[in-house]
C-alpha cells in the first residue's frame, strides 16, 4: 500500500485561502529552496538565493510575499523576470496558488498591447511580473498608477546579465520606493551580479541550496552520442522511436536550424512544433499552450525562445548540438528533472566535438555516459520489450477472448500471438538506415584528437575483410 506524503506546508503559517491554493497546486512538502527562504521572507529580510530553476523558486518567494500583503489597492509585488514566456509562467503561478486569497497577476511583457498591460496593472491586480524592457518603458511613460510594490523580486538575475538587461534593472530600481524588501534568485553568481546586490539589497540573507553551483540535476540521466554531421537528423528520429517519449526539447543553435528539424520530423509522422524569437508572442504563446496540453510531443526550440521554460512532464532534453559552455548545458537540460522528477538528457556530438564531452564534464562536475544508437533490429526489440511490460496493464476485453477462441482452430496459440506481434510492429516501420553514429568501443580512438577528414575507422585486427556495422562505404586498401 503506497504512503501518503504528509502535507507540511501548514508549518510556515500561511493563511487558510493559500493553503488551499497550495493543497490543490498539489504540493506536499517544501522543497529545499522553500524551506530555507520562506520564513526569511515573512520575518521581511532582504534576500539573495542561490538555486536552479525547477527548484520552486516561484512558490518560495511568491507564497510568502502573498501572505504579507495588505490589498489595500495597488500593486504590492514586482517580478522582474529575463524572458516573456518566464514572466507569464511566474504570472500564472501566482494566481494559481493566490486566487482563494483574492490574489490578482499580470504578465507585463513585450508583444503585448500597452493599454491591456495597463488597464490590469491599474486595475487592482496586487502582483506583476514584468521583463525589464517593457517595464522600464511603462515606468518612464508614468502611467502607472499609484505603484509602489513593497516586493521586489529579481528572478534568474545572472540570466538576465547574459540577456544584456543589467542596465535596464538598475533603472528600474530608480523609479522604486526606498522603503521596500529585495529579493534576488540567481543560479550563479557572476561580480556584476554581486555588485547589484550590494547596491539594491540592504542585510540581505544568504541562501544557497545544495547543487545551485554550476552542476547537474542528480535526477537527470546524461548520455552523448558520436555521430557523423550528416546523421544527426536520423539520429534524433532513431531515439525518439526507440524511447518514445511523452514530451521532448530538442535545443538547436539557429532559428533555421529549428525550422529545418521541426519539417523534418513532421516528413517523419512526429508532432512537433518550433519555438524561436523571430515568432510574434501570440505565436510563441500558442505553441507552449499546446505542448502543455499535450498537443504535440516535440518542442524544437532554440536557447533563447526557451529559457526559464517550466513544463513539468518533460522527460527528455536532445542536444542537437552540444552547448558552447557548461552554463548553456546546464540551463538546457534543467528543462527534464524537474520537481523531484527523473529526467533524461541526450546530447549529440561529431568526432570532431567529441573532446567538448571531457570539458563539460569536468566544468559540471557530471558524468555523461556513452550510448550507442540501436540499429533497427534492436529497436524492434526494445519496441517487444516494453509491450511485455505493458501487458501486465492491460486490461481484456470479453470480445477479444471471444476472438480469440475462434482463432483457436486456425492457429496454436504461439503461432497466433507471433502473427499478432508481427502486424502490430508493422504498424511502427523504422525509418532511416541500419545504423548510425559510432559504437562506444570506438571512442577510444577519438581521444587522439580530431583529423581533417570525418572519422572512418579501418578494419580491426581478424575481422578478415569486414567492415565496421556502421560505417557507410567500404574502405579501399592503400597501393
Amino acid at each position: 500500500m503506497k504512503q501518503e506524503i504528509p502535507f507540511t506546508f501548514d508549518a510556515f503559517g500561511f493563511n487558510d485561502a493559500l493553503i488551499r491554493g497550495i493543497r490543490e497546486a498539489g504540493f506536499r512538502q517544501p522543497s529545499p529552496i522553500q524551506e530555507a527562504v520562506i520564513p526569511l521572507i515573512l520575518q521581511g529580510r532582504d534576500l539573495i538565493a542561490q538555486a536552479h530553476t525547477g527548484t520552486g523558486k516561484t512558490a518560495a518567494f511568491c507564497l510568502p510575499a502573498m501572505q504579507r500583503m495588505h490589498q489595500r489597492g495597488g500593486v504590492e509585488l514586482l517580478v522582474i523576470a529575463p524572458t516573456r514566456e518566464l514572466a507569464a509562467q511566474v504570472s500564472d503561478e501566482i494566481y494559481k496558488l493566490g486566487h482563494h486569497a483574492g490574489v490578482r497577476s499580470v504578465a507585463v511583457t513585450g508583444g503585448q498591447s500597452y493599454t491591456r498591460q495597463l488597464k490590469l496593472a491599474n486595475g487592482g491586480c496586487q502582483a506583476v511580473v514584468a521583463t525589464p524592457g517593457r517595464m522600464l518603458d511603462l515606468l518612464k511613460s508614468g502611467q502607472l498608477k499609484n505603484f509602489k510594490p513593497s516586493v521586489i523580486v529579481l528572478d534568474e538575475a545572472d540570466e538576465m546579465l547574459d540577456m544584456g538587461f543589467l542596465d535596464d534593472v538598475k533603472a528600474i530600481f530608480s523609479f522604486l520606493p526606498q522603503d521596500r524588501q529585495t529579493l534576488l534568485f540567481s543560479a550563479t553568481m557572476p561580480d556584476p551580479i554581486r555588485k547589484l546586490a550590494e547596491a539594491t539589497l540592504r542585510d540581505p540573507a544568504h541562501i544557497k541550496t545544495h547543487g545551485a553551483h554550476e552542476s547537474a540535476n542528480k535526477d537527470i540521466q546524461q548520455r552523448y552520442f558520436v555521430v557523423e554531421e550528416e546523421e544527426r537528423k536520423e539520429a534524433v528520429v532513431r531515439l525518439i522511436e526507440d524511447l518514445d517519449p511523452e514530451k521532448a526539447i530538442v535545443f538547436c543553435r539557429t532559428r533555421l536550424e529549428v525550422d529545418e528539424l521541426c519539417m523534418f520530423l513532421g516528413t517523419r509522422g512526429f508532432l512537433a512544433q518550433a519555438l524561436h524569437g523571430d515568432m510574434e508572442q501570440a505565436a510563441r504563446n500558442k505553441v507552449m499552450a499546446g505542448f502543455r496540453r499535450g498537443d504535440f510531443e516535440l518542442l524544437v526550440a532554440t536557447d533563447v525562445a526557451a529559457r526559464g521554460l517550466d513544463v513539468a512532464e518533460v522527460s527528455l532534453v536532445f542536444n542537437y548540438h552540444i552547448p558552447f559552455d557548461s552554463k548553456s548545458y546546464i540551463h538546457r537540460i534543467g528543462r527534464t528533472g524537474r520537481a523531484g522528477r527523473k529526467g533524461l538528457a541526450l546530447t549529440l556530438v561529431t568526432p570532431r566535438e567529441y573532446r567538448q564531452i571531457e570539458y563539460i564534464q569536468r566544468d559540471t562536475g557530471s558524468r555523461m555516459e556513452a550510448g550507442h544508437i540501436p540499429n533497427r533490429r534492436t529497436l524492434r526489440l526494445n519496441r517487444l520489450a516494453r509491450l511485455r511490460d505493458q501487458l501486465a496493464d492491460a486490461k481484456v476485453a470479453e470480445e477479444a477472448r471471444e476472438v480469440t477462441r475462434s482463432f483457436q482452430d486456425d492457429y496454436p496459440p504461439e503461432e497466433l500471438a507471433a502473427r499478432l506481434l508481427s502486424m502490430m510492429l508493422g504498424q511502427q516501420n523504422e525509418s532511416g538506415p541500419d545504423a548510425i553514429g559510432i559504437h562506444p568501443d570506438e571512442h577510444h580512438r577519438l581521444r587522439a584528437g580530431p583529423r581533417k577528414k570525418p572519422y572512418r575507422f579501418g578494419r580491426p585486427a581478424g575481422a578478415q575483410g569486414k567492415s565496421r556495422p556502421w560505417a557507410k562505404k567500404k574502405f579501399k586498401k592503400k597501393p
